[in-house]
């Protein structure tokens, strides 16, 4: 049984490989899922340090952004929140987090891969909050390949590169009209952006484009008091693996830790960014892979 205290040892704080064999359609569901991830229902608890912020978080639905939106939620920020059509119980499972927070919660139905719905994403958190104080940009497809670049076909890879940087790229160009200074932009790259399964290899490559377009936006942005980094995590147990891996039965066995983290292991790292306890922090990339050496 997994030790869940503040004093827990790191490495048997949450469940461990190996898994039952587990396999979903795309997008994943988190219901089926065992063990059931945990996106710190149960443990997080907030200090107010981002009261009254207005955020917007992609792929809030489940996994990482689930995480992220509770975790912003009880740190005292309202939450609108992107899915997909086939999400919206999951969708509306995370508003509901929100608002037992005290929060407002509003899940809005949008494909990143279309400027058009970026577009509409935008216009509608504008209009709900009058602004945007934090834009986390985390939602990415991912389909394993282990035939490897012949088996990539065009319609995948015109996907995977969509979702993963059209949908991050048009999101900050329209939302920075309506931040101001002390806003922040937090991608979600990946360690595959550095160290690259070859499965992987699209999902990867647009992965280490993030950490490029985090890098050179910070520098842009610097002056007008606006931040932009990045979370890279490691392994993660969210419903995108079961819906993307062929084997789930030792997922996240390969990292020094010898487990995938939980979402709630992630969203920390998503507040302390966001909150002006990092003032001085921009261009940055967060590391959180479970002990992997990244450069």
């Amino acid at each position: 049984m997994p030790e869940n205290g503040p004093d827990a040892n790191p490495v048997d704080k949450h469940p461990r490989p190996e898994f039952d064999q587990q396999e979903q359609r795309h997008p994943g569901w988190t219901g089926p899922m065992d063990p059931p991830p945990d996106h710190g229902e149960d443990t997080y608890v907030g200090s107010g340090v981002l009261t009254g912020r207005k955020t917007v978080i992609t792929g809030g639905d489940s996994g990482i952004g689930r995480a992220v939106a509770l975790a912003y939620a009880r740190e005292g920020a309202d939450v609108l929140l992107t899915h997909l059509p086939e999400e919206r119980d999951e969708a509306r499972e995370t508003v509901s987090l929100v608002e037992e927070a005290g929060r407002t919660g509003i899940a809005v139905e949008c494909d990143i891969r279309y400027e058009e719905a970026c577009r509409g994403l935008v216009e509608r958190a504008v209009g709900e909050f009058g602004g945007i104080d934090v834009l986390v940009n985390n939602a990415a497809y991912q389909m394993s390949q282990p035939d490897g670049i012949a088996a990539i076909t065009t319609e995948q890879f015109d996907r995977v590169v969509r979702t993963n940087l059209y949908g991050m790229f048009w999101l900050s160009k329209l939302a920075l009209p309506h931040m101001r200074a002390g806003a922040s932009i937090i991608n979600t790259t990946s360690v595959q952006g550095y160290k690259p399964s070859p499965h992987l290899l699209d999902y990867a490559m647009t992965k280490g484009a993030i950490t490029t377009f985090t890098q050179g936006l910070a520098q842009m942005l610097a002056g007008d008091g606006i931040r932009v980094n990045a979370v890279a995590p490691g392994p993660v147990w969210t419903p995108l693996i079961p819906a993307t891996m062929p084997d789930t039965t030792e997922f996240g066995k390969q990292s020094p830790l010898g487990r995938p983290a939980q979402p709630a292991e992630m969203a920390p790292a998503y507040v302390f960014l966001a909150s002006p306890q990092a003032s001085y922090i921009t261009g940055e990339i967060v590391n959180a892979t479970g002990g992997t050496p990244l450069p």
